[in-house]
């Protein structure tokens, strides 16, 4: 082998042998580049609009007496969110049996496609102010007289017309026609007031042979 053909080998060889050794030194570094880089994923969920059923439920519904009802039908559903609003506008109300004046339990409906739904509603006493006590006055009505029929004629107390107007007068044990002493009672939230009236014979004007008498 010449000597130039000698160097030409060796010099090729060389090369090689330092092109591996770069080679062995940067490829941790690659997989370590490769290892540490986190991939973000974007993951997109679709929004899945839930199904309405449409089954139609009616609320039994709690109102004080005087309270004015309302017209629109999604206040009497007891399930308005799994009914299609589409629905709802097109369902028929009808209050026309409920007396809110009047305590008492009353049916009203709801027509949709020629089917009628029952639903209830409950009207209850309203609540009342709170009275500690009220005192009652003892009368006397001379016999054959009429019994005022204004109930702040028998009540010591200045109280609101809103009390007033809920107090009850209970005159039935009282006859105005027969002399004596009679016991009458007012009631207020539930809690019973009594006291007397008395029924008196009026006095008689003397007579010519008492004034005599008397003198």
């Amino acid at each position: 082998m010449s000597e130039q053909l000698r160097k030409l080998v060796v010099g090729t060889f060389s090369s090689l042998g330092f092109l591996c050794i770069i080679s062995g030194v940067a490829m941790p570094n690659i997989v370590k580049i490769e290892n540490n880089t986190v991939v973000k994923l974007s993951v997109s969920q679709k929004q899945v609009t839930s199904v309405k059923n449409n089954e139609i439920k009616l609320a039994t519904l709690k109102l004080e007496i005087g309270q004015i009802l309302s017209t629109d039908s999604h206040d009497y559903l007891a399930n308005p969110n799994d009914i299609e609003e589409s629905i709802i506008k097109r369902l028929k109300l009808d209050t026309s049996l409920v007396n809110t004046n009047e305590v008492g339990s009353y049916v009203y409906t709801i027509t949709y496609n020629k089917k009628i739904y029952n639903g209830t509603i409950v009207i209850v006493p309203k609540e009342l102010p709170k009275i500690d006590n009220i005192t009652l006055k003892q009368l006397s009505f001379e016999v054959n007289s009429e019994l005022p029929k204004d109930i702040k004629s028998y009540i010591v107390d200045d109280l609101p017309e809103e009390v007033l107007s809920a107090i009850r007068l209970d005159l039935s044990n009282v006859n105005p026609y027969i002399p004596g002493k009679y016991l009458y009672s007012i009631s207020y939230n539930r809690n019973l007031y009594t006291n007397t009236i008395t029924i008196y014979e009026p006095k008689l004007p003397k007579t010519n042979d008492e004034t005599e008498k008397t003198n």
